[in-house]
């Protein structure tokens, strides 16, 4: 941080920073902390253009394109319900999420990514059945783990 006076948030995450005098601290410690449960060990429901009907507390999901309602101009942002209102972040390179709806792990590096499941072996001039058992017990170990799409 360089001049507190002109800094008011965290360059990454946004969390509000508390300078000496200020009034109600209370609030944007909570509102830090709002912001830490929601984005550490980040799982995201899934991708929505419109806020779900009834959604619980901790829940967050990625806007998708052509937002509508509260998440209007929010596209692309992670929006996180908190005490009965939306809390909107920016990801960031290296973020790391559980896509719940996929049941995978994705990444955030200029966008989200996720691993894709790769083609079962078949074919070929010699068939070894040891290295193709081994193959899919990799896989299964990958999608156990949440790194590639369950089948």
């Amino acid at each position: 941080m360089t001049d507190p006076i002109f800094e008011t948030s965290s360059p990454r995450f946004a969390l509000p920073l508390l300078f000496a005098g200020q009034a109600q601290k209370e609030g944007h410690v909570n509102e830090a902390l709002a912001r830490l449960d929601a984005l550490l060990h980040l799982v995201l429901e899934g991708q929505l253009t419109a806020p779900p009907s009834s959604p619980q507390d901790g829940q967050c999901w990625l806007v998708g394109s052509g937002a509508t309602g509260a998440w209007n101009g929010k596209a692309g942002q992670l929006a996180c319900f908190c005490s009965g209102s939306w809390l909107f972040a920016q990801p960031r390179d290296g973020m790391i999420a559980l896509d719940r709806q996929a049941g995978q792990i994705v990444r955030f590096a200029g966008g989200w990514h996720q691993a894709s499941r790769p083609a079962v072996p078949s074919g070929g001039a010699t068939v070894d059945s040891q290295a193709r058992s081994a193959i899919a017990e990799v896989v299964a170990a990958l999608t156990t783990a949440g790194i590639l799409p369950a089948a």
